[in-house]
């Protein structure tokens, strides 16, 4: 019959989930340091404990040697003999030591030893416990809140429920009861620390397999799974049996049971969509409600997709925040880039247009000979722009370009995009007045009925001082003839219509000038081909 502290023992590792052995040999150590501590000895002291009396004895133990070196811990083979007479050498004797002289301290002692194995123990068992059911969906109660953070009760220890892993749609008191996911199991200094998550994805597919009977038995398998909680989840499902629609099952006759998953997380939205091992169509599926116009892969290597949708839909398929595209790039696992379709059309025309677009000719550039420029043009390099886009390494792979030169084109290049910018600056600032620019236009009417514009063309050396001595001789005979104006309104109609044809006259042969002289490169010209 066992003793009454065996049965002690028994109750103890029931409660604690804790092997009698291990407390067994807790009691063991316990007398052998309250021994030690008592007796004062160095001497190697070990313990037994006798289930039936209850009975823990304390003995030391000597090694037979055949010299000892170590009084302590070894014995004579001689000395041996004395005791047990068939004794060899690596042989043990043992020496009963009494327990009935220790002491109130070397009880408490024990007392400590034991409650120290024990409850390290227990922290192993928990460890070993739950650390295997990391991902497991479990019930618990809320016990006590500690900050943000909730502790609550899994029946044989406490978890943590910290705040980054608490939905935002639920509040929590004292006693709820709750579902959760075990996220993890740490070691701390006060024993395992089991954490605990309401906003895993995995707490969504826990709570699937419970309510499908489908899911549970392996018919239909959930492949991917995101959530933001508190807000909304998409889940990919897909079905082993052509017969059962993953989708349908996991909805449930008029939504029995997403809606009780629902209930559960607090009314959070969920979307159930059917696997596809396309990308391209998995992708249509994954931004639902918004109906996608097409999808087509950017960049196959870095996973990324670009959607095209309808202007109406485009709003739709971003979803509040972007939280309709996150969830679905997430469960694809592409970054997915959503474009309307105006928007796509218009970086198409642009793209065209840049594509089109004439370059301005490497004439243009000042300060480059035309040997250069036939050799940038035997390379391909037809306009500035495409010539700007050249890096040094490039230019200079060119053959008939060095270094010098390539510096030359730099600064030639750089120099023409500075003047196009100034030009660009100054060209509001040079606009005139519209009061200005009428009285100029007045002036010039006036002013060809006494001075041909031909005579101003002759004296000019090129197209701009031409036109500016043309439009001073102009505005000068402008003020004149409209001083000498007489007062009669018939002849001021008849003159006024002269002044007409002599101005269109005198523009026609100014723009004609002008011409000529920019095919010659700006040489002077002469008072035959202003003429002409």
């Amino acid at each position: 019959m066992a003793s009454l502290l065996y049965q002690t023992i028994e109750q103890i590792s029931r409660e604690k989930h804790i092997e009698p052995e291990i407390i067994v040999a807790a009691i063991e150590d316990a007398m052998v340091v309250a021994a030690r501590k008592y007796y004062r000895t160095e001497e190697e002291l070990r313990s037994k404990f006798n289930p039936e009396s209850g009975q823990v004895d304390v003995f030391s133990v000597h090694t037979v040697v055949e010299e000892v070196t170590d009084p302590l811990r070894e014995i004579s083979l001689a000395d041996a003999r004395k005791r047990q007479p068939e004794i060899e050498v690596g042989g043990e004797v043992t020496e009963t030591k009494p327990t009935d002289v220790l002491g109130r301290i070397a009880a408490q002692t024990a007392k400590q030893v034991i409650l120290q194995k024990v409850r390290e123990a227990e922290r192993d068992t928990i460890y070993n416990e739950f650390h295997t059911r990391v991902g497991e969906l479990i019930n618990s109660v809320v016990k006590r809140m500690e900050g943000p953070d909730i502790i609550v009760d899994l029946g044989r220890t406490e978890a943590r429920l910290p705040k980054r892993e608490q939905s935002r749609l639920e509040a929590y008191n004292v006693g709820d009861r709750l579902r959760v996911t075990i996220r993890a199991v740490e070691r701390a200094a006060k024993g395992p620390q089991v954490v605990v998550s309401r906003a895993d994805p995995a707490l969504v597919q826990r709570l699937f397999e419970m309510e499908v009977p489908e899911i549970y038995d392996g018919t239909v398998q959930i492949r991917a799974v995101a959530r933001e909680a508190g807000e909304r989840t998409k889940i990919a499902v897909e079905s082993r049996d052509k017969d059962v629609d993953p989708v349908g099952a996991c909805v449930g006759m008029k939504g029995m049971r997403v809606q009780s998953i629902i209930r559960e997380l607090r009314g959070e939205k969920i979307d159930i969509i059917p696997h596809n091992e396309e990308t391209i169509a998995f992708a249509q599926k994954a931004l639902s409600p918004a109906k996608v116009t097409r999808v087509q892969i950017v960049d196959p290597e870095e996973k990324r997709l670009e959607v095209i949708v309808e202007d109406t839909q485009l709003s739709l398929a971003i979803g509040k925040k972007g939280q309709n595209v996150r969830l679905a790039s997430k469960l694809i696992g592409w970054n997915i880039d959503i474009k309307s379709e105006e928007e796509k059309r218009r970086e198409i025309e642009a793209q065209m247009a840049a594509l089109t677009a004439p370059g301005t000719p490497l004439t243009e550039l000042k300060g480059v000979g035309p040997k250069t420029i036939e050799k940038l043009e035997a390379a391909g390099i037809t306009s500035i722009e495409k010539l700007a886009d050249m890096t040094p390494e490039q230019l200079v792979e060119i053959p008939g370009i060095g270094e010098k030169m390539v510096e030359k084109i730099h600064q030639s290049v750089a120099a023409y995009f500075e003047a196009l910018e100034a030009a660009a600056s100054a060209a509001p600032e040079a606009a005139p007045a519209e009061g200005e620019a009428g009285a100029g236009d007045a002036a010039a009417v006036a002013a060809t009925e006494d001075t041909p514009v031909s005579e101003a063309n002759a004296e000019a050396e090129s197209v701009d001082a031409a036109t500016e001595e043309a439009e001073e001789e102009v505005e000068s005979g402008g003020e004149e003839t409209a001083s000498e104006a007489p007062v009669d309104a018939p002849t001021a109609e008849a003159e006024a219509e002269s002044v007409d044809a002599a101005t269109e006259e005198a523009e026609e042969e100014v723009e004609g000038a002008s011409r000529d002289v920019a095919n010659e490169q700006a040489a002077p010209a002469s008072e035959e081909n202003l003429e002409k």
